[in-house]
This record gives structure tokens, C-alpha cells and sequence, in this order.
């Protein structure tokens, strides 16, 4: 065998593919037709010379979201069905929800999960589980994790303190094992029985603690790499249900904050602080770091759409322009293409090549 049929089987195992996969197959990954949005800029630390942002997939009904890696080597990422919109072919039932499957080799993206439950943000914990925030407007408002060898689904938090969540949103795990989500409420008919937005860990021992009340209405999250900063987005449209709105009622927005917390070994936080205010613009969604803390944040600025790459401190070192859609979430790729970040914007999914690796739970 040569060296460069070794370095190919290195290749698809790195990918979880196995020998089964041809060295052609684990060489190559779909690369995209090109997004046609103004060219991405800034800092060549993060962002390569040329890199572009690609189209991969443009076949939501509503809202793309939740993208994220499994350890089998496939994107996973949530298609909300706004159930006022998106109904069926006769348009008179509705949409459930979908989790899609991606395959980078391929490119082609198929069902995996429907009715989804309404799942909003997914992230896999370091066991290849995974955890997916469940919204409302006939969602599950839950935190289910799912055994992906096995397909079995555990509902991690259902209630608190005996009543339904609001509408989970985002996820984010720390190397201790501990979850944590947000919860607040864009739409959906559901009542609301929570005194209001916050954010929420849950330990190894199943219990679940209130960590955060006071950050707006809260929306992604991030425990950085180093275990110490516990990022929060406040992303407030002045509503609970804008599907509920008739035509020409306004609203008054909120905060709209990119944040920053202490984060202590025992899972509180502390020592809140702004890093960003977006005012009048709206705000960001989710957010991810990069092997080095680095944060990509979705930003749904309307003057302004995008990816920026940010310091720990939220110094702007990269953008990447998605037009005139507004983003939602971001997660980098793993083995092979952990250098790779992918992005829910609009209905669709993209990706594009960054110059670090993303961090990924050990």
C-alpha cells in the first residue's frame, strides 16, 4: 500500500467512515456552489486568504438552526416549520419539524429526525450523544438526548419547578458534563408559565439549576474553552409570538447583547459584563469558538448580516457577509474537516474554511 492509500484510509477513519468507505470517497468533500455573497474579510490568523462562503443545501421551509457535528462524520441541523407557513402540499396540515443529515462526501442531505419536536440548537456531548433544545409552537419544550448507536431518546429536563419551559433555544456543554440552555420565546401558541427568560444547567445527577435571570432575552450560549467565560446572547424582539401579530402591529425591541460571565468550576456565574451592544440593529444568535477561544457569532444585525470572528473580548478580527439573510448558527466540523465552519442562514446550510479548528468537548 503507498503512502498516499494510507494516508487516505487515515483519512476515513479520522471521519468515523471505516475501510468500507473507497480512498476516493474519503478523500474528497462536496465543496459547494459559491453563496454569491460580497467576499468574506479580515484577519488571514482566522480567515484564509480566498476563502469563500458555499451553498450546500437550500431546502428549508422557514428557519435553518442548531447545526452541528456528530462523531459519525455527518451535520446534523434543525428545519423549524413555522406552522403558519409551512404546511402541506394541499396546504392544509402542518409541518412537524425536521432534523436533516448532512454528508459532506456526498453532499446529499436527508431526514434523519420528523417530527422533530421542534428542535432548535443541537450539540453532541463527548459521548457522541445528541442533545437537542426542543421549542414551542407544537414543540416539545424539552432537553432530549439521543443515543445515536442505539437511536433511544431520554428527556433530560421537561419542567421546572413542575411547570413547561418557555421555548429552549441554545445548547452548550462543558468538559465536566454539564448542560446548558436557554429558554426564551419567539413564537408559538403554547402558554408561557415561566416568570421569564433564562438560562438553565443541568448536572450529571439530573438536577436543574436557574443560573442566569438577569441577561435579557436569552438566546445562544458558549462555555468558552477554557472552561472560565460563559457567553450569553440577549436577543429581544419585543415579543412572544410574532405568528400571533396582525398586520402592521409593531413592536418596541429590547436588548439585543452580546455577553460575557465569570464561569466558576461549581457551574455559576458571575461578574457580568457587555462585550457588545448592537443597538438599534438586532442582535446575534448562536455562537461557537475555535481551539484558540476565538468566537464566530451568527450577528442578525439588519444593516449588517453575518459571521463575525471575535476576540474573548469581542474585538472583531473577521467577517463573513451572508447578504441579506440573517444567520442563526454556526458549529465547526470535526476529524478531517475541523477547520471547516458550517452555518444555517436563511433556509439553507453553507460552509467555508477557516484557518483554525474549531473546539470540540475531549
Amino acid at each position: 500500500m503507498t503512502t498516499t492509500q494510507v494516508a487516505r484510509l487515515a483519512l476515513a477513519a479520522t471521519m468515523g467512515l471505516g475501510l468500507a468507505v473507497t480512498m476516493a470517497e474519503a478523500q474528497m468533500f462536496y465543496e459547494g456552489v459559491d453563496s454569491g455573497f460580497p467576499a468574506p474579510s479580515g484577519d488571514s490568523s482566522v480567515l484564509p486568504a480566498g476563502a469563500k462562503l458555499m451553498r450546500l443545501w437550500d431546502g428549508g421551509c422557514a428557519l435553518t438552526e442548531g447545526v452541528a457535528a456528530g462523531h459519525d462524520g455527518y451535520l446534523y441541523f434543525s428545519d423549524i416549520t413555522f406552522t403558519k407557513f409551512c404546511k402541506d402540499a394541499n396546504n392544509t396540515y402542518l409541518q412537524a419539524g425536521n432534523i436533516w443529515r448532512y454528508d459532506p462526501r456526498s453532499g446529499d442531505t436527508t431526514i434523519y429526525r420528523s417530527p422533530s419536536g421542534m428542535s432548535n440548537g443541537i450539540k453532541f456531548d463527548a459521548a457522541g450523544n445528541m442533545i437537542a433544545a426542543l421549542g414551542a409552537d407544537y414543540g416539545g419544550r424539552m432537553l432530549l438526548k439521543t443515543e445515536m448507536a442505539t437511536g433511544r431518546t431520554y428527556i433530560l429536563s421537561g419542567l421546572f419547578r413542575g411547570r413547561p419551559y418557555n421555548a429552549l433555544n441554545d445548547i452548550t456543554i462543558d468538559e465536566q458534563g454539564r448542560i446548558y440552555f436557554s429558554d426564551p420565546r419567539y413564537l408559538g401558541h403554547e402558554p408561557v408559565m415561566q416568570p421569564g427568560f433564562a438560562v438553565y444547567r443541568l448536572d450529571t445527577d439530573g438536577s436543574v439549576h436557574r443560573i442566569v435571570t438577569a441577561a435579557g432575552k436569552t438566546n445562544g450560549v458558549l462555555v468558552s474553552p477554557d472552561q472560565k467565560t460563559f457567553y450569553v446572547v440577549s436577543n429581544d424582539n419585543g415579543y412572544l409570538g410574532f405568528m400571533q401579530l396582525d398586520e402592521g402591529e409593531g413592536t418596541l425591541k429590547g436588548h439585543h447583547l452580546l455577553q460575557a460571565f465569570d464561569l466558576a468550576a461549581d457551574g455559576t456565574v458571575s461578574n457580568r459584563r457587555v462585550l457588545i451592544d448592537y443597538a438599534p440593529d438586532s442582535g446575534p444568535d448562536g455562537l461557537v469558538a475555535d481551539v484558540d477561544g476565538n468566537i464566530y457569532v451568527a450577528e442578525r444585525s439588519e444593516s449588517r448580516p453575518g459571521i463575525a470572528v471575535r476576540t474573548a473580548t469581542g474585538k472583531e478580527l473577521a467577517f463573513i457577509s451572508t447578504g441579506e439573510e440573517m444567520p442563526t448558527n454556526v458549529g465547526f466540523g470535526r476529524g478531517a474537516e475541523a477547520d471547516v465552519l458550517y452555518v444555517t442562514s436563511g433556509k439553507s446550510l453553507y460552509k467555508i474554511k477557516m484557518a483554525k479548528k474549531g473546539y470540540q468537548l475531549p
